[in-house]
């Protein structure tokens, strides 16, 4: 049992080894490819020149509009996402019998293993079609349908991770709102919700932290016009859909204007850190409050 124990030990630190490298190496090559691109374009212009068109003859390197563009797809997607799978996990949790759970559970999970590139083609073929009947001034691409898809497909983490919060719950808690006269909704949304508020919202920062991060769908569906502005019905460009439309290939590698992926990426890269350690210090936070 010793030599297997070592054994598995061995391979756990192997395995972590590789993961922070793998992280190590990542940063790297994000840095080096971006220090050289800020030697030429600077930072200041980088982050308040209001036009991104590198591409473009008038070349001018302002990464607000792809970050306005990534925004606004992600607060679309949160503003769906998020009452669905809140209302699914006190669903599940207050309403649904075991075994409806046991059958709602997975069949949610299949949202989640659908490529993107098939939740981009919904989005462009079914949903956008659809909403022009309702919006005729709704362009061929744009963030709104993109925005929505998004949401549908983030909707098994927000559902899943907040389930789970409410769980956590002191069982006395219910009893308590129960025992005071409330009703099974009044118990629900009243009691049960808020005090599981902070794993909810780290299943909602997490939410946002994949929905930043999405690449296929809005590369199909939002369009590829990087313009800053906060109108989901016309087509914008993400920091994502830039990164896919410069690594096709028409642009040289090692110019500037390839550079810029790097330069956007290492912008892409801050967001998920800083939403991904938010969510870590709330958890931590909320353990803490618990234990």
């Amino acid at each position: 049992m010793r030599v297997s124990e070592k054994i598995i030990e061995g391979l756990l630190w192997l395995s972590a080894v590789i993961t922070i490298f793998i992280t190590i190496s990542i940063i790297w090559v994000l840095l080096s490819e971006s220090i050289s691109f800020f030697q030429v374009v600077s930072l200041s212009e980088f982050l308040t020149e209001k036009e991104w068109t590198p591409l473009f003859a008038d070349k001018k390197f302002g990464i607000m509009p792809l970050v306005a563009g990534t925004l606004l797809t992600t607060a679309v997607a949160i503003a769906v996402a998020l009452p669905i799978g809140l209302t699914i996990a006190v669903y599940l949790n207050e309403y649904a019998h075991d075994r409806m759970r046991l059958f709602v559970k997975p069949l949610l999970e299949i949202l989640a293993t659908i490529p993107t590139v098939v939740y981009g083609f919904f989005a462009l073929t079914v949903v956008t079609p659809f909403l022009q009947t309702i919006i005729p001034s709704l362009a061929g691409f744009n963030a709104l349908s993109a925005g929505i898809v998004m949401g549908i497909m983030i909707i098994p983490m927000i559902s899943s991770l907040s389930e789970d919060a409410i769980s956590s719950v002191p069982r006395s808690l219910r009893e308590a709102a129960y025992g005071m006269g409330s009703t099974r909704l009044q118990t629900s949304f009243g009691v049960m919700v808020p005090a599981a508020s902070s794993g909810i919202v780290v299943s909602v920062i997490l939410a946002i932290s994949r929905a930043v991060g999405e690449t296929m769908i809005v590369a199909i569906a939002a369009g590829q016009q990087p313009r800053l502005t906060l109108n989901p019905l016309v087509p914008i460009e993400t920091i994502t859909t830039y990164i896919v439309q410069v690594s096709l290939g028409d642009v040289p590698r090692g110019s500037l204007e390839y550079k810029t992926i790097f330069a956007a990426g290492i912008t892409l890269f801050v967001f998920t850190f800083a939403l991904n350690n938010l969510s870590f210090w709330i958890k931590k936070k909320y353990q803490e409050k618990y234990d």
